[in-house]
């Protein structure tokens, strides 16, 4: 009986290092240098519910509101931790073609991405603590028809994200 005790507690202590994100910008499952250029670079910063003239890749710092001030599209598809976190909108041009596009975030966030009045289920994702400048990447699979980034669960005022080409 001594040793289950001992295995049950050993796992016990274990679970929560193992269930700890990765720490690095090398442990993310894909090279992010192109995103870390581009996240670090000349940004502008524009408020939530703006139309974006850019085309990709790019990079911007939205200005967020309280999730109750945020008037989000939709609900978010992962309800946020915290009740005081921010969200926020940006609509996004049209890619020039279908494709897998990537939007990397500076910090902690949930990202929802909303084409033709739909999710948008991403198609990987990858993430990693300590990398100055980006937090997270996603992975979605895009038509070529404009879209919706929604952020939801950022804990500051405001978050830097990138779009890019796969």
């Amino acid at each position: 009986m001594r040793p289950l005790f001992i295995a049950l507690a050993v796992c016990a202590i274990a679970a929560p290092c193992l269930a700890e994100e990765p720490v690095g910008c090398d442990k993310f499952k894909w090279p992010i240098d192109k995103e870390r250029l581009i996240l670090t670079g000349d940004t502008v910063a524009i408020a939530s519910g703006t139309k974006l003239p850019h085309t990709y890749p790019m990079s911007v710092i939205v200005d967020l509101k309280p999730l109750a001030d945020a008037k989000l599209p939709r609900a978010p598809e992962r309800e946020p931790k915290s009740p005081t976190s921010f969200a926020g909108f940006v609509d996004v041009p049209a890619p020039v073609t279908a494709g897998t596009y990537k939007i990397s975030l500076s910090a902690e966030g949930w990202v929802d991405v909303i084409q033709n009045d739909q999710f948008v289920k991403a198609s990987d994702f990858s993430g990693a603590t300590g990398c100055d400048v980006i937090r997270k990447v996603v992975k979605f699979d895009l038509v070529a028809q404009p879209f919706t980034i929604q952020l939801s669960g950022v804990a500051s005022a405001s978050i830097r994200i990138a779009i890019t080409a796969e």
